[in-house]
């Protein structure tokens, strides 16, 4: 799933109108298995300068890079997270932990060939789905479909948990992104298709 996708659903699932101030961290931990792949595509692109084919076909694929990528997606590791957290009565602590879990959750349906080691470093495992949520070859454009509408719908479920200004137009802003993206794409290939008939 994408990133932003992780943070409104995870919120639409945890998010609570008593307990608004664990909105963020639950929208943290949404995100927070991500950080390592943003961090290594900026230095990647940016600083080692590589072209875009190596980064996704090479790079990425380093042991390095994907010891980290699998450390951050680990749900044991996540677990023995919140068992340290709930121990020690921490609940924000915990409900961080929950959510890179749900993250994780979220992501072992729709990776095919690119499927995290969720089970890291207890095994290498990786669950091979047959969807993705981005190529086309694995029913990409049908997941990528289902996601935006479990998005649309956690947004409208969330909206009233979201106290700021901010954060409702980050709502607006990422459905917005996600449906022009969906028409730009869908009309890119119908015009391929006219113009190879």
């Amino acid at each position: 799933m994408k990133t932003p996708s992780h943070a409104i659903i995870n919120l639409a699932i945890l998010g609570r109108t008593q307990h608004s101030e664990l909105n963020l961290l639950i929208v943290t931990g949404g995100i927070l298995p991500d950080i390592p792949i943003f961090l290594f595509y900026f230095w990647a692109k940016y600083i080692a300068r590589l072209p875009e084919a190596t980064i996704w076909s090479k790079a990425y694929y380093e042991p390095f890079v994907q010891n980290i990528v699998a450390l951050f997606h680990s749900i044991p590791l996540a677990g023995i997270g919140w068992l340290i957290a709930y121990y020690f009565g921490w609940p924000s602590v915990q409900i961080l932990f929950i959510s890179t879990i749900l993250h994780s959750l979220g992501d072992l349906p729709v990776h095919n060939d690119d499927a995290h080691r969720h089970f890291f470093p207890f095994s290498n495992y990786r669950f091979i789905s047959p969807f993705s949520y981005w190529d086309r070859k694995h029913y990409g454009s049908i997941v990528s479909l289902v996601e935006m509408l479990l998005v649309l719908l956690s947004t409208y479920r969330v909206f009233g948990l979201v106290n700021s200004y901010a954060g409702k137009g980050l709502l607006i802003l990422v459905n917005a992104f996600y449906w022009a993206g969906a028409v730009y794409f869908q009309v890119r290939d119908l015009f391929k298709f006219t113009s190879q008939r």
